[in-house]
């Protein structure tokens, strides 16, 4: 993997528009953009706010780390103890990096806000490019509305925990409560996501001073550290803390159990895509998009491991706490080792993280849904691909996304909850990441023109390896949590993506294979001619 050098990029890169010698400035940056989105078909509809730092912010943003680990804490726990969360994480972070890896290479072939489906379509043959560009897209979409459903419903148990640990247990809020404070973060997150861009843009520029350097380093040491010295000497050995194995999954085979504990870090992992979705409205994209979405995931994955292993050192009994009546394993954790007020400290700037983390994704998901109804794939799609007047942004899709998000959220009722909407998160974008993938090693293996990032004559390998990751990974994520269920903590993650499978499935055969043509170009043929009229002259 490596940055294609100049002298590789002239000849190529043919879509790359020669800047005026010795220019440098932003404005000549972001037209270049716009004549590679005209190139690619697309209408500059959105103002470039975006730049290299506040991409990879958003980026960092949506997986949030130091949150994500907290949302998740109860699957290493159950599924494997202290060997559950330590490589519980790291074997599939680095499966991970290879989905990455050909992500961005995607990317920066190819930046727009379309992204996946557009990827998809492009690399199918011509015979299937419809259908190809369909299945990524609602796939895409599911995994995004479910993505942003789970985030502010474990964002609402971290209130739920801090309540109940605040009055010593005398309060403890149930589901509709739960699910009441979950519909309040949507409709703040509604609210921010409709900002117009460049308020969006310095909204995450702050979250990368703040959060970068206070939250997901600050906060992150500061909770690995304290989990290491507040713990003193209830420690566990470090034989014990990367060896002992404990199955409470209710699964008889332990390799399967285990293997249940990859539910965390594939949750956490997902929302790079992110890059490419705001890719039309940052400046430099072809470069910026490939380098948010590595960088992104290779610091939250690497954080992340690191933050585990300190819990998995603070944890001297494991089922003390998974029995505890808290909403997440975590703030028992937290409680146990640094007290009631240590405890709500570092619980409060958590909060924070996810909050901001649910915004992020909010962005990104009404982006997708924006994108796949101008190319016309949505019902009602002439409401969602509006553009407001005054923020220059996709309000209508904004709302329609948190919408959707609130339906998704009636299975917080289920004491499977998180295990069903992060199962169907996963599934959801991990399918529309592998499509084009699959797509690039088998029919587009001629067709990519490379852009700034490009993997090379690695690129097969490395793509074999993300696809079977993820199929591999989609059939274990639809298993229930243990093997005798009843209806109340069966996996529902199966539900939302048959639903949404029959549906599309259904409006394909009888309706879109007759209209639906795939990316729809918003540019006639005539300015692009023009285009490149202007980079010969």
């Amino acid at each position: 993997m490596s940055l294609t050098s100049e002298k590789e990029k002239t000849t190529v890169h043919t879509v790359d528009i020669a800047l005026p010698k010795g220019s440098h400035d932003v404005n000549s940056l972001r037209h270049a953009d716009d004549v590679k989105l005209a190139e690619l078909g697309y209408r500059a509809e959105f103002r470039r706010e975006f730049s290299l730092i506040e991409l990879i912010a958003f980026s960092f943003s949506i997986m949030g780390v130091v949150a994500s680990v907290t949302s998740t804490f109860s699957f290493p726990l159950v599924s494997g103890g202290h060997v559950g969360m330590v490589f519980g994480w790291l074997i599939p972070s680095l499966f991970v990096l290879t989905v990455a890896a050909s992500m961005a290479e995607l990317a920066s072939s190819m930046p727009t806000s379309a992204g996946l489906y557009y990827f998809a379509a492009k690399l199918a043959p011509p015979k299937y490019s419809a259908l190809a560009s369909w299945i990524t897209g609602w796939a895409n979409i599911t995994g995004q509305i479910t993505l942003v459903c789970s985030i502010d419903f474990t964002c609402a148990q971290m209130v739920t925990t801090a309540i109940a640990v605040s009055t010593d247990g005398a309060t403890v809020l149930g589901a509709g409560a739960t699910y009441g404070i979950m519909l309040a973060i949507l409709f703040a997150h509604g609210i921010v996501c409709s900002a117009a861009t460049n308020i969006l843009a310095r909204l995450n520029l702050m979250y990368v001073v703040v959060n970068g350097d206070v939250i997901i380093v600050g906060t992150t040491i500061a909770a690995i550290v304290a989990l290491l010295v507040c713990s003193g000497d209830n420690k566990v050995s470090t034989k014990d803390a990367f060896t002992l194995f404990e199955n409470n999954s209710g699964w008889a085979n332990n390799g399967w159990g285990f293997l249940l504990a990859f539910t965390a870090p594939m949750w956490t992992l997902t929302g790079y895509d992110s890059a490419c979705h705001v890719s039309e409205e940052t400046s430099g994209a072809a470069r910026a998009a490939p380098l948010a979405i590595l960088i992104g995931v290779a610091g939250t994955a690497g954080l992340g491991w690191i933050l585990l292993i300190a819990a998995s050192f603070a944890t001297s009994s494991v089922p003390d706490v998974l029995a505890t009546t808290l909403p997440l394993q975590m703030g028992q954790l937290f409680l146990d080792t640094l007290g009631k007020k240590g405890m709500l400290i570092i619980w409060s700037f958590i909060i924070v993280v996810q909050f901001v983390t649910g915004a992020a994704q909010g962005v990104d998901a009404s982006r997708v849904v924006f994108a796949f109804a101008r190319d016309n794939a949505l019902p009602g799609s002439r409401w969602w691909k509006r553009m407001n007047h005054h923020t220059q942004t996709p309000v209508n899709a904004v709302w329609l996304v948190m919408a959707g998000s609130a339906i998704c959220g009636l299975l917080g009722f289920s004491t499977a909850a998180l295990t069903s909407l992060a199962g169907a998160a996963v599934i959801g974008l991990y399918v529309s990441y592998a499509a084009p993938i699959f797509l690039r090693i088998t029919s587009g293996r001629n067709k990519l023109v490379p852009g700034s990032f490009s993997l090379g004559r690695w690129y097969m390998p490395i793509g074999i390896i993300a696809v079977a990751w993820v199929t591999f990974i989609v059939v274990l994520l639809l298993f229930p949590p243990a093997q005798s269920v009843i209806a109340q903590d069966m996996n529902y993650a199966v539900v939302i993506i048959m639903a949404v499978f029959i549906f599309a499935s259904l409006s394909w055969i009888f309706s879109a294979r007759k209209w639906f043509k795939g990316p729809v170009r918003t540019v006639d043929e005539d300015v692009v001619s023009r285009f490149d009229a202007d980079k010969q002259s």
